[in-house]
């Protein structure tokens, strides 16, 4: 059994690492938490303790065989109440990560397991994020950043990188969405904003924003 905040930081080094091969350091994970380093340093070596992290002191840390299925099935618990909300109960996609992040917390893995058959075991979230099965595996999930397409070229919108709800309800108010198209119609040299194509006009997008979109080029 582990902690709330325990749960959290497993569930913090797993996203850092879905974003570098190396160590996460204690002030990505000062930056990602909003907590001060001396209290992620206390609390990471604390993981370590317990066989959840790898930790060196100028190399960071990296989740433990342990670690990961544990973090794993956090974020299994948090997509699949997260598809619910929308899904079921006809939350917006921008609501429901604050509720996930309290839910993901209910310790029943028969739970899990029933809520998972009654939603037809989705394999994404509303956010377009892979939702890991029971046994840790996730289905692939593009890789690709609207920001590494070039002029000319096609992309649907599949993900999305930033879930926090200002950044969600911006995209709203442009028309983008799970499975938009996009057209990179001019890349400025700039600030590499991008003016996209969309069905209905154009938009312009930051440099920011086309970082936190993932789409599948065609």
């Amino acid at each position: 059994m582990f902690t709330q905040s325990e749960e959290n930081y497993l569930k913090a080094i797993f996203h850092l690492q879905q974003e570098t091969d190396g160590g996460i350091s204690t002030s990505s994970l000062s930056n990602l938490l909003k907590t001060k380093a001396a209290s992620v340093t206390e609390m990471v070596k604390r993981l370590a303790d317990k066989k959840l992290v790898d930790y060196q002191k100028y190399y960071g840390a990296q989740l433990t065989e342990k670690g990961m299925q544990h973090a794993l099935l956090i974020v299994r618990k948090h997509r699949l109440w997260e598809y619910f909300l929308v899904e079921r109960l006809n939350f917006n996609w921008d609501e429901v990560h604050d509720v996930a992040e309290q839910l993901e917390h209910i310790q029943s893995p028969k739970l899990v397991e029933e809520l998972d058959a009654f939603l037809g075991r989705p394999a994404y979230d509303p956010h377009g994020d892979p939702i890991p099965d029971a046994k840790g595996n996730l289905p692939e999930s593009p890789s690709k950043r609207l920001s590494q397409l070039e002029e000319g070229d096609l992309g649907i919108c599949k993900g999305f990188n930033d879930e926090s709800s200002s950044f969600l309800k911006y995209l709203a108010k442009q028309d983008i969405g799970l499975g938009t198209q996009v057209k990179v119609v001019n890349i400025e040299k700039f600030d590499e904003s991008m003016t996209v194509k969309l069905q209905d006009g154009e938009v312009q997008l930051s440099k920011t924003a086309t970082d936190n979109i993932y789409v599948e080029q065609t």
